[in-house]
């Protein structure tokens, strides 16, 4: 689950039948667009009030495709074997469909769901397959200039989970030098923020340590989960030069509130304004970068991470 960044909570956008969590570039909405929180987009953008033109556009989703959107909905119930060979089987099913504009809809809301932990490599690597099967028979056009959000979905699964697609297209093709120049712009990012002790922490201070920066919230679902292994993690590697700097965008009051009936021991720091989040290109939560000890950005998460996948991560840093 990959939540996207807003200071009330979750922003969450309806379309017909589905009500997948979607993640997008980070927006900023009028109050009113702010009551309509609670559900979902699987196409991966935030649809406004409809007109009744578009309505008129939208196309009716088959009995088939009906029966998908009931499994991706149950998908987060299923215990993680489970899920993993149902999410296998969805993309599977999701293929076979008759080239719609609600098969990329599914395909993209699939590879949401995807990366909410460890499901294995086989099965991101279907759902990637069937995005840009999708993808293929149906190409987006490009959105304020810039590549469609589900070019960009498929292009991070590519990057950051390590899958092959075979789409030679424009947009993708972009999509992909959109990423890479973001990672360029991670790498030159340094910053200097207070802990929620009022220590002062600053990036490039810390060459010579191994450094994981991770922003999250206390709304966000994925990053709570994900917080227990972070904190076991420092505690086995504090020792060797590693350090965790959680980063979070609310107020110290909530923050605080939020860690007093837990027991992180890692540095919380705080980043009012968002000015640290926007250095790090930071559309959703929760994402996690990882800094060797000579400052150079080895690895990073685009959802949340088990143990096993944090480990890996460091790993990239020599730190095991």
């Amino acid at each position: 689950m990959r939540c996207l960044s807003n200071s009330s909570g979750t922003i969450f956008a309806r379309d017909g039948n589905l009500d997948f969590m979607f993640r997008s570039s980070r927006l900023h909405f009028p109050a009113f667009l702010l009551t309509v929180l609670g559900v979902f987009i699987a196409s991966a953008f935030v649809l406004l009030p409809r007109s009744p033109a578009a309505d008129e556009q939208r196309v009716p989703y088959s009995d088939k495709e009906k029966a998908i959107v009931e499994q991706l909905h149950h998908l987060r119930s299923l215990p993680d074997d489970d899920r993993a060979h149902t999410t296998k089987e969805l993309a599977l099913q999701i293929r076979q469909l008759p080239a719609t504009p609600n098969k990329v809809k599914l395909a993209g809301g699939l590879a949401i769901l995807s990366t909410e932990g460890d499901f294995g490599h086989d099965t991101v690597q279907e759902v990637a397959t069937t995005l840009a099967t999708a993808l293929h028979e149906q190409p987006q056009p490009d959105k304020n200039g810039e590549p469609d959000l589900q070019y960009l979905e498929l292009a991070s699964l590519v990057r950051y989970e390590h899958v092959e697609v075979k789409l030679n297209t424009p947009q993708f093709a972009a999509a992909m030098a959109k990423l890479e120049s973001d990672d360029a712009k991670r790498q030159q990012a340094d910053f200097t923020l207070s802990d929620l002790q009022g220590k002062s922490w600053s990036l490039k201070t810390l060459r010579g340590k191994v450094v994981l920066v991770n922003f999250w919230a206390t709304w966000c679902p994925p990053c709570r989960k994900e917080m227990p292994d972070l904190e076991s993690l420092y505690l086995k590697f504090k020792d060797q030069g590693f350090v965790v700097l959680a980063v979070s965008d609310e107020s110290a009051t909530k923050v605080n509130k939020f860690l007093a009936a837990r027991n992180f021991t890692y540095p919380v720091l705080l980043d009012p304004g968002r000015k640290v989040s926007e250095q790090f290109q930071i559309d959703g939560l929760p994402k996690s970068f990882v800094f060797d000890r000579a400052g150079k950005l080895v690895a990073q998460s685009i959802d949340m991470r088990t143990r096993s996948q944090f480990l890996e991560m460091l790993s990239q840093a020599k730190l095991q």
